[in-house]
């Protein structure tokens, strides 16, 4: 079987095609925007599911500048020769991508974006001499080629390139920026959310309100931002969003890609792995798979037969918004054990959202887990849009989504962040009071103080053993002087939490056991108690003081009894 180089990490076309990287066909998406007749199209997208390859794709297909037949033979668009004579290398082409404006630091985030700035327009320094240019235009032009513009200033950026560009060639111009909501994102998490959105605000309004230098403009995201909050005054602006059932096929692979994909690799046979880890994300009315997944595991596979599945997409950025779930004034705890479980939750969804605002309700959470990714809805519950009127469209984030998490990879990230959510949020809390209990043999008190810190977790593993020895190790764990073992081989047996501080010359014990029942919960702290003598766990800490307890757990209950 051939094997094929995956396009790991790359998002540009012409390298994908001229290298022979195994290319997944997304070149309809340009009929599809050709056809629409909208001025400017902002699609929304998580991140990892190629929208920078088909914007890439887009500027290859457009340019004047280029002769890109080649890179376009065998390809679907190829056999719409109408449209490629009216629109192939037609075009004088911007691309721009936001991707790498953030930083820990508004001025750090400043310079970068005046960086991307003045790349851009080294592409087009030729032109600075062949267009008559005012003075003002000039001064402008040179500033951003050296990054030295003010904030006010390189809000005209993208409005003068197109302006230039138009008079050089004589022809609209179509913009792609790329990633537009990244330093917005970034800033909102860096405490700079406000001076970063003023200046993107200004720059895109410029460049895409009644710009009479553009022929069209395609905009690529992870979330609708509030109009209110960027796009202000902007009613050219076509939103397309996971939801819509147009475009539904241009980002992701479909079953029919992946398929292929598997059957070309030789990997059929493991389509069951990467349905169970990276399928269930439904656009519009179709499920796909991540691209960023597919790929990397495909390419792990191709070099290791035996390769795991990993999580690929986790790696790729920081997951900041569950984090602020979690740290929110919400409680999402009964919320988020559902969805751990396999479960589904109702809640509604708005589209209007700016990251400054995330927190202010529980349903702008709930909007960014799904816009974003972290949350899909249940196949076939999507409520049916018709059409791009805002009044409908707010209509119809009145209906309650049906949201879970899409595949394992993503439940496996969410419990990664619970827990370690979990674990710190116990670091800052005061744990006198327990302690005082274990070290004085206290097993009624201890059962208070373990239901208090129990009552707070969310369960990641429907509240099996696993669950359980995770959490009372946690909760045992940070204290100064104290030093924490797990499963470790004592007397006849494995004890299952033990916590040792040795200048106080002391131990003490734990055995739990999981009840299936509120009413079984006694004879398992029982059985846990009687385990304890049975194996003689306390046998190696005879110079010590010993407390021993064993601890029947049921859902967020405990009984604790001293043995």
């Amino acid at each position: 079987m051939k094997k094929y180089t995956m396009p790991v990490g790359k998002s540009d076309f012409a390298k994908v095609r001229t290298a022979g990287d195994y290319y997944v066909d997304k070149t309809d998406l340009i009929r599809q925007i050709t056809s629409s007749g909208a001025e400017v199209t902002l699609f929304t997208r998580p991140r990892r599911f190629g929208k920078s390859l088909n914007m890439s794709m887009l500027q290859h297909f457009f340019d004047i500048r280029e002769d890109s037949k080649a890179l376009f033979d065998g390809l679907k668009i190829s056999e719409n020769k109408e449209l490629c004579d009216n629109w192939m290398n037609k075009y004088p082409t911007i691309l721009v991508s936001f991707k790498d404006v953030g930083s820990s630091n508004f001025e750090t985030a400043y310079g970068l974006l005046q960086l991307i700035i003045s790349k851009l327009y080294e592409g087009y320094e030729y032109l600075a001499d062949d267009v008559k240019l005012n003075k003002r235009q000039q001064k402008l032009f040179n500033n951003y080629l050296i990054g030295e513009s003010s904030k006010a200033d390189l809000t005209d950026c993208l409005y003068l390139l197109t302006d230039i560009i138009y008079h050089y060639y004589d022809k609209p111009v179509i913009l792609l920026i790329d990633e537009y909501d990244v330093p917005m994102a970034k800033g909102d998490a860096n405490g700079y959310y406000r001076e970063i959105t003023d200046i993107m605000r200004y720059m895109f309004s410029k460049a895409l309100k009644d710009n009479p230098y553009i022929k069209m403009a395609v905009l690529t995201g992870c979330l609708r931002i509030a109009e209110e909050s960027i796009f202000t005054g902007l009613n050219n602006l076509a939103i397309k969003t996971i939801v819509d059932t147009d475009y539904d096929e241009c980002f992701g692979f479909t079953l029919d890609e992946m398929d292929k994909l598997l059957t070309d690799t030789g990997l059929t046979q493991k389509q069951p792995v990467f349905k169970e880890w990276y399928y269930g994300y439904v656009f519009g009315n179709r499920e796909v798979y991540c691209p960023w997944d597919v790929l990397n595991y495909v390419d792990a596979l191709q070099k290791n037969p035996n390769a795991p599945p990993v999580n690929y997409w986790a790696n790729t950025s920081g997951n900041d918004v569950i984090k602020k779930f979690l740290e929110s004034d919400f409680d999402v705890s009964e919320e988020f054990e559902l969805l751990l479980g396999g479960g589904v939750v109702n809640r509604k969804i708005n589209p209007d959202i700016t990251y400054a605002d995330l927190v202010e309700s529980e349903t702008n959470l709930w909007s960014v887990l799904y816009m974003t990714g972290y949350l899909t809805i249940v196949p076939g519950s999507l409520p049916v849009m018709t059409s791009n009127d805002p009044d409908e469209v707010k209509g119809l984030f009145e209906y309650d989504f049906k949201l879970k998490l899409p595949n394992k990879e993503i439940k496996m990230l969410f419990e990664n962040t619970v827990a370690a959510w979990f674990k710190s949020k116990l670091l800052g809390e005061d744990r006198t009071e327990l302690f005082n209990a274990v070290w004085s043999g206290d097993a009624e008190k201890l059962t208070v103080e373990i239901c208090k810190f129990l009552g707070d977790t969310i369960s990641c593993y429907d509240y099996k053993e696993d669950f359980y020895h995770a959490f009372l190790a946690g909760l045992m764990s940070g204290v100064k002087g104290v030093k924490v073992e797990s499963n470790r081989e004592v007397g006849t047996g494995r004890a299952d939490v033990i916590l040792k501080n040795p200048r106080m010359a002391r131990a003490a014990i734990f055995e739990f056991k999981h009840a299936e029942t509120e009413k079984q919960m006694n004879s398992k702290c029982d059985e846990a108690v009687k385990q304890i003598a049975e194996r003689q766990y306390s046998f190696p800490f005879r110079e010590e003081t010993v407390y021993k307890y064993g601890i029947a757990f049921y859902q967020k209950k405990c009984l604790v009894k001293k043995a």
